[in-house]
């Protein structure tokens, strides 16, 4: 790549919980001979996702291309984070050829491409391709909407009437502004959840999307890099609920973070993160957890009910072993001394 050139950069958008870490990691590790690098968005400040790729840095993505803006989605946060990051990254000697954006899964994709047209970035980079992930099981699910095939019939019926969840507009917010559909967890969904979850995107869709099933992130990266869709000059081709808007809020989401007490098994906590998202609604778990008597740092995700744990790697000499739980829901079902009482009851009681 010359000087000249501009610097694509691709974004990898998709609700909570779809994988985008997992594919972010997959392309790290199977760059295709670029040398990558990589913008994490978390809501919530705890690093979870960025600590997970930094641990995975190799050659051609050492841990110094990869930076983590927390507590803030970088569409709202522009001046002050968004471009000082990339410029950071485009001064890397030697300069990367590729950028991953991950984004919150509660970022609106559409401002993000806005930011690519401010003066000081605008004819440096270039926006290579929008990557937005489904998760197979949920979409089919319909959990974007109470009953996502009555919705779209009042909608078809009557545009005036909004029935719509804050959680679907960004969902569909993130299938309007794609080039490409990854549908992660095929497995989960069955082959008629995967047909169904197709059916749901397709009507979504402005346009005629291709949409590939991936299982654990593992997709060809000649699949997903190198569109060249200069997605910032095609902004009225990526409708968004959003449009009549000079910004937008996610004041609709709320995010808590959890310090928990060393645990004596895995399995009990994995039944209390299943009874809170079923007795309060939680959106998603993540973070880690310390177990007695072992070495290692215990990962744990989950979105909704379903939660996956695993051991990362080995407690750090000199870090203290103290679990830290981020709990993302929607406003009204953020009850921080419920969540807590559930978490950690030995703290919630003290």
């Amino acid at each position: 790549m010359t000087d000249l050139a501009k610097l694509p950069v691709t974004v990898i958008t998709g609700f909570l919980g779809s994988g985008k870490t997992t594919l972010v990691r997959h392309l790290m590790q199977n760059p295709g001979g670029r040398r990558l690098a990589v913008v994490v968005n978390e809501f919530g400040d705890v690093g979870v996702d960025g600590d997970i790729l930094k641990s995975c840095a190799i050659p051609d993505c050492p841990a110094e291309n990869i930076m983590e803006l927390a507590n803030g989605c970088i569409c709202c946060t522009v001046a002050d984070d968004f471009i000082p990051t990339i410029e950071a990254l485009m001064a890397l000697d030697p300069r990367p050829d590729h950028i991953l954006i991950e984004t919150s899964g509660l970022a609106l994709p559409k401002p993000l491409l806005k930011a690519f047209d401010w003066p000081d970035i605008r004819s440096k980079i270039t926006v290579d391709g929008v990557i937005a992930l489904a998760d197979a099981e949920a979409v089919a699910a319909g959990r974007f909407a109470p009953d996502v095939a009555r919705v779209d019939a009042q909608r078809l019926a009557d545009d005036s009437i909004d029935h719509e969840t804050p959680l679907s507009e960004v969902f569909e917010d993130q299938i309007s502004c794609a080039d490409i559909i990854l549908l992660t967890k095929p497995d989960l969904a069955g082959p008629d959840g995967v047909a169904r979850a197709k059916e749901v995107i397709a009507a979504e869709a402005p346009r005629p999307l291709p949409v590939v099933e991936v299982a654990e992130g593992v997709v060809d990266p000649r699949v997903i890099l190198g569109l060249e869709a200069a997605a910032e000059d095609d902004m009225d081709g990526r409708p968004s609920h959003h449009d009549d808007h000079d910004d937008h809020e996610h004041d609709d989401f709320e995010s808590v973070v959890i310090d928990i007490p060393e645990l004596s098994d895995p399995a009990d906590l994995v039944s209390r993160i299943e009874d809170l998202a079923n007795s309060q609604n939680i959106l998603r778990v993540k973070g880690y957890a310390s177990v007695a008597g072992k070495p290692m740092r215990l990962l744990v995700q989950a979105v909704g009910a379903r939660v996956r744990h695993q051991y990362d790697r080995p407690w750090k000499p000199d870090e203290a072993r103290r679990g830290r739980l981020v709990v993302i829901a929607e406003h009204d079902d953020v009850n921080v001394d419920a969540i807590r009482a559930v978490l950690a009851p030995a703290e919630a009681a003290e």
